[in-house]
Formats: C-alpha cells, structure tokens, sequence
C-alpha cells in the first residue's frame, strides 16, 4: 500500500538560489571555502540583530550548547537542570559531557521552564541551567534568568527556534549567560545545518573563538594549540545562506504571526488550545503549535492528516520519558509527558493556505 501524497509539507525554508547565486560564485571562485569574510559577516550581523556583543557561528545549535558546557567547565560529577519539553539535543549534551541532567518540569500554558520547579531542582551539584524557549516562545527567560543570578549559577539559553523572539524588550540572545542557536531546516533562517553561540561576557567569548577551532590562536605569525578543542566552525557557503535570509527576517516573522493569527481562531473554536506567551513577549512563531482538544486522540489526528495531504508532527519530547532517560533516571516530569502526548505541530509557511489547512482539521471526527 503506497503513502499517501503530501501536498501541503510541514516546512518550507525560506531560501532560493537566485538570491545565492552571486555569492555562490564569488566564494567558489575565491578558494575561500571556511573562515572567511563571510563568516565573519554574518557573526557580525547575527551579533547586531540579537544585541550581543559576540556572536560565533557554528555547525550546528548542538554543538553550540556542547561548546557552553565545555566553556563553563561543567563536567563528570556536576548537575545541570534541563527543561524537560524540548528536543534531546537540550540533555544529551550534558549527558555526553559527563554530567547529570536534572529535568524540570514545565508551565502548561507557555511550554517553559516552570521557575517553581526550577527552585526545588536546584541543588549543590547544579553547575548550570538550560531554558529552552519553547517553539520560540521565550516567556519566562527573565523570571528564570533572575533565579540562576540569586543562585550564582549560569545560564545556558536553548534559543535554538527562538531567532527574532523578545521578551521585555531584548532579543533572545541578549538575556542569558550564552545562548544558542539553530538554523537548521525547521527553523525560519537556515544555513541547511547550522548554530551560532552568543555571550556578553569577554572572557566566554575568547574562549568560544578558541574551542570552535581546535583551541588554536594566532601567536605572533602561527597557529598555537592552547587547549584541546573541535572544529565546530561554520563554512562560507553556510554563512552567504545565512546572510540573504537575516535581511529578511523580520519580514519573515511577520508573515508568521499573520498566518497564526489566521488560524487560532478558527482552531480554537474547534477545541484547540494554542501556547500562551506574557504579554512583554514577541513570538516569532517557530512553529505552529496547539493542545488537541480533551480526549482526541492526537496521533490518529496526525495520521489523518497524512491522508488529506497534510503533512504534520507531534510538538516535542519528554525528555525525561525518552527511552534511554527514563531508564537510567526514572524521573519523568508529568506536564511535559501530557505535552507531548497532546501537541501538534501543523504547517505554517507562504506556501500554505490557512482556510485549507482549517479544513482538513475540521475534517476529522476522532
């Protein structure tokens, strides 16, 4: 039995290769494939666009968070409190970098980090935090951010869909200790894979710079290893990707906001609940997400949806019910499990008309 055809897919980035085009032939025709100006440009223009003082492109918003941990010398022995609604990347990295990640539930109207639950996990071991701004709603950041400041402890932002989002004024990016990024597929700028990490602090940012690049510095007229490092570096073909689409941004996020709009007021009307954000927050609307109404059964819905054309997914995971996690730990968060049993995620780009979309929703009766 074939699948059946997708007509409307989940995403759709915001790229072409006419507006590559030029670029594309000036860095082949250069030789300079990595570290080049346009690298140097983009993290220049990433920095600008988030205010942060230093910005540095990576291969992608998990080795970003892999390079905070490694920066904040958090290791074997030390504790790190995750949200628990977010992709594994958030977790893994701890875990990989020997320490223990400490799941925190989340609030069940934005999808973030609960700062009550925060308080209770924090403990003599915690060595950092990591708020994940949910779908790219940042609600919360600075309730959280207040905390780790009480408790000395550093704050690690997952921004990775949180590029153009705000709350209280300031971009994500410019709140916490470092932040990260994504610029993957799913996400509204891509460079195909890709990260960026962003600090205020001088010293982080020298250290960034340093282990992104086999910890090598210039010394005088050569390259010296001062500390074992990765190659964590962006290429310039990423970086021109890059480039075309933050001029656009803005745009882009409006746009997106619009085609919410659209959609939660039908959707609501049909029992679906969208993520709430503070008042004080600007959503850039990374994704299109919502609770399914009470006793619909979401994974039926999705597979419906897959019939009419529509291609969609569950929101995110439970990171403390993941297999491997739930084993070793055994500590699963209860609201973020209900999330994730209860979440969808549906399409939302230029390429999709709301009213068809509402339609083949409306038009499942499970």
């Amino acid at each position: 039995m074939s699948k059946p055809k997708t007509t409307i897919r989940l995403i759709k980035p915001y790229i072409s290769f006419a507006e590559l085009e030029h670029d594309l032939r000036d860095i082949l025709a250069s030789g300079i494939l990595t570290r080049g100006r346009k690298v140097a440009d983009f993290a220049e223009g990433l920095a600008s666009y988030t205010g942060s003082p230093h910005a540095y492109p990576t291969t992608s918003a998990t080795t970003a968070l892999s390079l905070c941990l490694k920066v904040l010398g958090i290791g074997r022995g030390d504790e790190v409190v995750v949200a628990d609604f977010s992709f594994p990347a958030s977790a893994n990295v701890v875990e990989t970098a020997g320490a223990r990640p400490v799941f925190c539930d989340v609030d069940p109207m934005t999808w973030n980090m609960d700062p009550d639950c925060l308080e209770k996990r924090i403990g003599p071991k915690t060595k950092g935090v990591i708020f994940v701004d949910a779908m790219g709603n940042p609600s919360g950041v600075h309730a959280i951010s207040s905390i780790c400041e009480k408790h000395e402890i550093p704050l690690i932002e997952d921004a990775a869909c949180a590029l153009g989002s705000s709350e209280s004024g300031r971009r994500c990016g410019s709140i916490a200790t470092l932040s990260c990024f994504s610029f993957h597929p799913r996400k509204l700028l891509t460079t195909g894979e890709g990260g960026c990490v962003t600090t205020a602090d001088p010293a982080m940012a020298e250290s960034l710079a340093l282990l992104l690049n086999h910890g090598g510095t210039m010394v005088e007229d050569h390259l010296e290893f001062v500390a074992p490092g990765f190659n964590y570096r962006m290429s310039e073909i990423q970086a021109a990707m890059g480039l075309a689409q933050l001029s656009r941004l803005d745009d882009i996020i409006q746009r997106r906001q619009q085609f919410r709009n659209a959609c939660t007021h039908e959707l609501r009307s049909l029992g679906f609940r969208p993520q709430e954000t503070g008042t004080d927050v600007h959503h850039n609307v990374q994704s299109l997400v919502y609770t399914v109404p009470e006793g619909m059964d979401r994974d039926r819905l999705i597979h419906h949806l897959a019939h009419q054309g529509v291609e969609s997914s569950l929101g995110t995971y439970c990171l403390s019910n993941t297999k491997f996690y739930r084993e070793k730990y055994d500590d699963v968060q209860p609201i973020a499990m209900r999330l994730q049993e209860t979440t969808l995620t549906l399409p939302c780009h230029d390429e999709v008309d709301p009213d068809q979309l509402i339609s083949a929703v409306a038009s499942f009766s499970g």
